[in-house]
This record gives C-alpha cells, sequence and structure tokens, in this order.
C-alpha cells in the first residue's frame, strides 16, 4: 500500500527524459501509484543512465505502442487512471493514438499532463531543444554568470526541473483539485519557457522598480554585490555569503575579524569593487570548516559551499534525513514534509518492463492472454 498524501492517486506514465519522469517522481514519492510504460524493447538514450533516481518509486511495463494492441494497453491503463502524462513532441501522442482526445473518450475525468520545451503550439513549438534553449528564450539565462563574460548554464534546474518537472505536478495538481467541483478532467500544457520565465517574476518587478538597474553580474543577487557572492578558503574550498541586511552584515565583519577595520559602505555600489577586494582577502586567510565554525550561532549568513555528494554529511541535513541510500545511491529524500501523511521511502528503480505481468492481471489478463501478447511482441517478452 502506497504511504503519503497523494496515496489512492493513479498516475499513466508514458516513459520519457528528464521532466516529465521528474514530474511522476514528486507524485509517487508522495503516494501516487504511478505505472511507468516502458518500450517492449528497452533501448539506449545518451541520457539515460541505469538505477536512475528519477525512475524511483513506480512500477514499469514493456509495451510496444506502434501495435493496436499496444495502443489499446494504454488506453486500458488510461481508462482506470486519474492521471496520464507525456513528454512527446506536439502532434506525436495523437498519431500514436493515446492523446487528449482518445484518451478522454474513455475516461473523461482523467487529468491529462503534456510536458513539452516549447509549449503546444507557437512557432517553435515543433523545434528540437534542450533545457538551455528553453531558459534562453524565456529570459532566465541571460542574467546568470559573471559581469562581462558569458552566461553560464544552471545545469538543467530551471528549465528541465524547477521551470518544466515541478510546474507539471503544480498543474496536475490544480486540475485534480478543479475536478472535485466539475467532475471532469483536462489537459495540462506545461512548457519549460513558461515555466522557467515564471521563474524570473521578481526580477521583472525589480527591474522595474529600479532595484535591478545593471547588466549580468552587476546586481544584488547574482555576484555584483560583494556581500552576496561565494569566496574561496585557504583550503581551496568556497564559503557562501549572503548578508544583505545591516545586522547580518555586522555579524559577518565580526566573523571575518574586521570589525576594526575602517570598511565602506556595504550598501554603496561604488565601493563594491573595494570590499570585494576586502573580503576575498579576510575570507582567504581561513580554511572552509575554519570559517563555519567561525559562525556557528550568528547571523552572519556564511555557510559552506558543499558539492552535491558532500551535502549529505552536513548536521542539518543528516538531521532531517534530507538525503536516503535508495537501492546503493544516496540522493534527495522525497519533499515537502506532512505531519499526518508523510511519505515514504521510495523504492528503488524497477527493471523496465518488470512488472508487466502483474498490471496486466489488474487489467484483467490472464496468464494465457499474457503470453499471446509477449509473442505477438505486444509486450514484454523479457520480464515479468
Amino acid at each position: 500500500m502506497k504511504q503519503g498524501p497523494l496515496a489512492g492517486l493513479r498516475v499513466v506514465e508514458l516513459a520519457g527524459l528528464a521532466p516529465a519522469p521528474f514530474a511522476c517522481m514528486v507524485l509517487a514519492d508522495l503516494g501516487a501509484d504511478v505505472i511507468r510504460v516502458d518500450r517492449a524493447t528497452p533501448g539506449s538514450d545518451v541520457l539515460g543512465i541505469p538505477n536512475d533516481p528519477l525512475a524511483r518509486g513506480r512500477r514499469s511495463v514493456g509495451v510496444n505502442t506502434k501495435t493496436p494492441e499496444g495502443v489499446e494497453l494504454v488506453l486500458k491503463l488510461a481508462e482506470r487512471a486519474d492521471v496520464l502524462i507525456e513528454g512527446f513532441r506536439p502532434g506525436v501522442a495523437e498519431r500514436m493514438g493515446i492523446g487528449p482526445e482518445q484518451v478522454h473518450a474513455r475516461n473523461p475525468r482523467l487529468v491529462y499532463g503534456r510536458m513539452t520545451g516549447w509549449g503546444q503550439d507557437g512557432p517553435l513549438a515543433s523545434a528540437a531543444g534542450h533545457d538551455i534553449n528553453y531558459i534562453g528564450v524565456a529570459g532566465a539565462l541571460d542574467p546568470i554568470g559573471r559581469a562581462g563574460e558569458r552566461p553560464v548554464p544552471p545545469l538543467n534546474l530551471v528549465g528541465d526541473f524547477g521551470g518544466g518537472g515541478l510546474m507539471l505536478a503544480m498543474g496536475v495538481l490544480a486540475a485534480l483539485h478543479e475536478r472535485t467541483t466539475s467532475g471532469r478532467g483536462q489537459v495540462v500544457d506545461a512548457s519549460m519557457v513558461e515555466g522557467a520565465a515564471l521563474l524570473t517574476t521578481s526580477l521583472h518587478g525589480m527591474r522595474a522598480a529600479g532595484v535591478w538597474p545593471g547588466e549580468r553580474g552587476e546586481n544584488l543577487l547574482d555576484g555584483g554585490a560583494p556581500f552576496y557572492d561565494t569566496y574561496e578558503t585557504a583550503d581551496g574550498k568556497y564559503v557562501a555569503i549572503g548578508a544583505i541586511e545591516m545586522r547580518f552584515w555586522a555579524d559577518l565583519v565580526k566573523v571575518l575579524g574586521l570589525e576594526n577595520e575602517d570598511l565602506p559602505a556595504h550598501v554603496d555600489p561604488s565601493q563594491w569593487p573595494r570590499l570585494r577586494e576586502i573580503l576575498a582577502g579576510a575570507v582567504g586567510r581561513f580554511t572552509r570548516d575554519e570559517l563555519v565554525a567561525r559562525a556557528e550561532g550568528t547571523d552572519a549568513c556564511l555557510t559552506a559551499v558543499l558539492s552535491p555528494w558532500e551535502a549529505a554529511e552536513h548536521p542539518q541535513n543528516a538531521a532531517r534525513g534530507t538525503f536516503v541510500d535508495i537501492g546503493g545511491t544516496v540522493q534527495p529524500a522525497p519533499a515537502p514534509r506532512f505531519d499526518r501523511t508523510p511519505a515514504a521511502t521510495p523504492e528503488a528503480p524497477h527493471e523496465k518492463g518488470s512488472d508487466t505481468a502483474e498490471v496486466l492481471a489488474e487489467l484483467g489478463y490472464d496468464s494465457e492472454g499474457v503470453a499471446g501478447l509477449r509473442e505477438a511482441g505486444v509486450v514484454s517478452a523479457d520480464h515479468g
């Protein structure tokens, strides 16, 4: 029995890469019963990895959706589901026979979640792209980087996961809430461009208010301000400083041993180059851990910059169980937390197609029927 606030929710996932699987991972983490429809004969993808944490916590069926029988199986799964999620280019699901109209004809209550880079229409709708392209057009890439240098891709966190997968999961849950009054499903059109653009909302407000006047790397929160930046320590590691408010700045000055120095006003942009040199020199006198220890118990807003692999060992993360070991891979635990319906530790990813027989049995197929589908190449022949 699934555990979490979404226990009882049934989701069909048409296997893809990055943002749509992340949305399904979030739903599965929170208790949804997610069935992932993989290829009947697993192929290889350049971004596919074994034991992928993005595939955790759900069952997998291997289905050949290029056959009428395979399409029918997907439609039967959709008949029993609350949600279907796909991440194909616009029009692909319709050509396969599992687009919104075909699915809603079988289950009008189903929420149909669609994840694309550009959206379902518009001049670029059918164009190829990746996270870096989507956030570039969204205006989310240009502000990231050092002054006078080129924009720096923030991994694929802003488009694929923040503006993509999380927005899709939120949209699905919003549509499910609306269904409680209308009794009807609907299509959720989640675009990484629009999701990434939404993440920049505060930047537009600050620009309009005149508090974001500079170009890349010249403003308050983009590394332009010396009191909101990273600095190298004596051991070649880094600390993050975010001492914006005056009381936090005062504590930082003490932590760095600068309270007796004649420091320039930290809010005066004309003094930022000089102040940066002073801070870099002060930080460089200590190792990372020495500085973190000095800042402990203060409001200096000085913390270590940890690698993703170090983060699990941090005392705060260890105390909260922010990371868990699943199938031998340390990875982030489900979030957020719920006091009455806590999420369980997710299961390790199932081998592709390994749950085919079990899921088909739930649809009413007996062992003979499953064998026939395997022999016809409709479902996975290697597992379950």
